[in-house]
């Protein structure tokens, strides 16, 4: 018999609901040993995001962007449906299981200055919950909408508590007019219900442009006026760690110049996956992992 997970972050209801968040925000000790210095643990979790530099060297930056250039021009991979496309330009905008489909970005998903972070600040093990290239080419790659993706997360893959960890890897430099991350500084300690029933393969159309999940315009100004936006710049090779629940978005690209990322998931593995709290059925393995080893 299964035993029932209390569900502490409801949503998808007829309303939307603010609830505080239940969870720390680093699950590691702060002594912890690690590549965060302990001031850059603390500023994680005041902020809910840690901006590095440079954490891959313009060598190893060459080396991404070219096996991200075969993967978006292999028919294959188009043809896979871990591949997104741009509803207009039908331009490639996402891969999904990068660390699966590519051993070049396996290898990266094992580096130690990548998944050692990871650890440090869930305070164990963890796996790949999802792992995706993200490609906004120039002159109107869409952006997206705000969203938590915890809110998503517990919803549709079953995540029961707030420990998880994004980071996203630069490929080109991210200029403050291309379509940059921005987040609501401050915003992981609330977590924000949203209204609305999930449908079902709700998977298929979010992944090109938010719907359900979506904040309410109130909402989103609230939190706004609360918290502040930040947006995040930098060259390739720069790389932004993200609590799960921060509020965040991007614009469209309409300017020239490309904006293409890795995108990694880190997942505890004393936080694995249920069955959805607010979906009638999972999202596939791509999206939301089944597999819950451990990264070494």
């Amino acid at each position: 018999m299964t035993a029932t997970v209390t569900d502490l972050y409801p949503s998808r209801g007829t309303t939307e609901v603010s609830v505080p968040r239940q969870d720390p925000v680093v699950w590691g000790a702060p002594d912890t040993p690690g590549p965060i210095a302990p001031a850059d643990l603390l500023s994680y979790e005041r902020d809910g995001f840690l901006a590095i530099d440079q954490l891959i060297g313009d060598d190893e930056v060459a080396v991404y962007r070219r096996e991200l250039e075969r993967l978006v021009t292999d028919p294959e991979i188009r043809a896979d449906e871990r591949a997104i496309v741009e509803p207009k330009s039908k331009e490639i905008r996402s891969v999904f299981e990068v660390h699966k489909i590519s051993e070049v970005f396996a290898a990266l998903v094992r580096d130690e200055r990548v998944v050692g972070r990871a650890r440090q600040i869930l305070g164990s093990d963890v796996y790949v919950h999802q792992s995706r290239i993200n490609v906004k080419p120039g002159f109107g790659a869409s952006g997206f909408y705000w969203h938590s993706d915890f809110e998503t997360w517990h919803a549709e893959d079953g995540l029961p508590r707030m420990r998880t960890v994004s980071v996203s890897i630069a490929l080109t430099e991210n200029h403050d007019t291309n379509g940059g991350l921005m987040i609501m500084p401050g915003s992981h300690k609330t977590f924000l219900g949203c209204a609305g029933a999930t449908p079902k393969d709700n998977y298929k159309k979010s992944l090109q442009m938010q719907d359900a999940g979506t904040p309410s315009d109130e909402a989103l100004t609230e939190m706004a006026s609360a918290y502040g936006i930040k947006l995040f710049t930098g060259r390739a090779g720069s790389a932004t760690w993200f609590d799960c629940n921060c509020m965040h978005g991007s614009g469209d690209n309409i300017t020239p110049f490309p904006r293409s990322n890795v995108f990694i998931v880190f997942n505890s593995v004393e936080n694995t996956a249920v069955e959805p709290f607010a979906a009638p059925v999972r999202r596939p393995e791509f999206i939301g992992a089944r597999d819950f080893t451990p990264v070494k």
